[in-house]
């Protein structure tokens, strides 16, 4: 049988968009509802609760369109959305999950709710706590991705076209496909002290690589970046200075370092028994005890001690002071001579 994988097709022509996603409208759904009811909760902080609490009717109406029912717990702080009756698209459920997650992170309910209506952006909620063990650390590279005022986070969601919101322990993003993995890639960089700034730039320089059509189909390595790792070592000395003094030529090895039982046998402690070796293992701590106690006490002592004045200064103030009545005796009986005389 002839192959038709290579034949014509009248109805595929050039200005079909091969890829374009349809939007699924109610018609499309041609088995009715669904056999099973699904649902997804999700907790929130206390912190969360007097907002959601306002915005929850706007909410409300939003997953309503889409025939999603949806809970809001104060008692136990959890918000659980499930799908009804009415319910026709089946991925609804599934950005109504991902728009109670949001809510949860601190994203404004308008911003969240656009989930919902456009079939284009996905969510993404990365957590970041994980990625750093220390507390100082991690507070420092969260800051980060703020950057000064805010303007790091601006550009990266200038940059990926994303909504990126960093609250806790998370950073929450919102926006297309491609955004959301280039988010995630600088946040997890960050996390592991590669700054953002480096990212930015590379994306700025594909933005403007992606403006040539000439350049669609090239490799754009040539054009980005490469910056080296700069292992800054603070240690300026080695742990172990090597002697690479030149030494004469022996055939002979060195001398075997004595072992453990040769040192005590030299020093006589291999010959005492359990109790005198207690008793010297004991006096020895106890020496060491006292030598460090009074260390201790000598420093504690050195902030009473006086310092020492210069004696040179104290001969010098002595001098001009003796100077200073000389001539002021001086000149006293200058004046009485002269009111005598007179």
């Amino acid at each position: 049988m002839p192959s038709t994988h290579n034949a014509d097709k009248p109805w595929d022509t050039d200005d079909i968009d091969k890829w374009k996603v349809d939007k699924f409208e109610p018609t499309d759904n041609a088995g009715g509802t669904f056999a099973e009811e699904s649902s997804f909760g999700v907790l929130f902080p206390k912190y969360r609760e007097v907002y959601l609490k306002e915005s929850w009717p706007l909410i409300t109406r939003s997953l309503e369109k889409h025939g999603v029912a949806c809970t809001l717990d104060l008692i136990t702080g959890t918000m659980t959305v499930r799908t009804t009756r009415k319910t026709w698209d089946p991925a609804a459920i599934l950005k109504a999950r991902d728009v109670i997650k949001l809510l949860s992170r601190s994203v404004p309910a308008p911003q969240a709710v656009k989930m919902l209506d456009d079939d284009t952006i996905a969510a993404d909620v990365i957590k970041i706590r994980g990625l750093v063990r220390n507390q100082d650390r991690f507070v420092k590279r969260r800051q980060r991705i703020l950057g000064p005022n805010g303007t790091t986070l601006k550009a990266l969601e200038l940059l990926t076209g994303c909504y990126v919101l960093v609250q806790g322990n998370t950073v929450s993003a919102m926006g297309p496909f491609k955004g959301l993995k280039d988010v995630r890639r600088v946040i997890e960089d960050c996390m592991a002290n590669i700054h953002p700034i480096y990212h930015i730039k590379e994306l700025m320089i594909k933005k403007e690589l992606a403006k040539d059509p000439e350049l669609a189909n090239e490799d754009w390595t040539r054009f980005l970046p490469h910056f080296k790792k700069r292992n800054l070592n603070k240690r300026r000395v080695p742990y172990k200075v090597r002697d690479t003094e030149k030494k004469s030529y022996t055939p002979f090895p060195p001398p075997q370092e004595k072992s453990k039982v040769d040192l005590q046998i030299e020093s006589g402690e291999y010959f005492l028994n359990k109790q005198a070796k207690k008793r010297a293992a004991e006096d020895k701590r106890i020496e060491e005890q006292r030598e460090r106690q009074k260390a201790k006490r000598e420093e504690r002592e050195s902030a009473f001690v006086a310092p020492k004045e210069d004696s040179d200064l104290k001969k010098k103030k002595k001098k001009r002071k003796l100077d200073d009545g000389t001539g002021e005796a001086v000149r006293k009986k200058k004046v009485k001579q002269a009111s005598s005389d007179d």
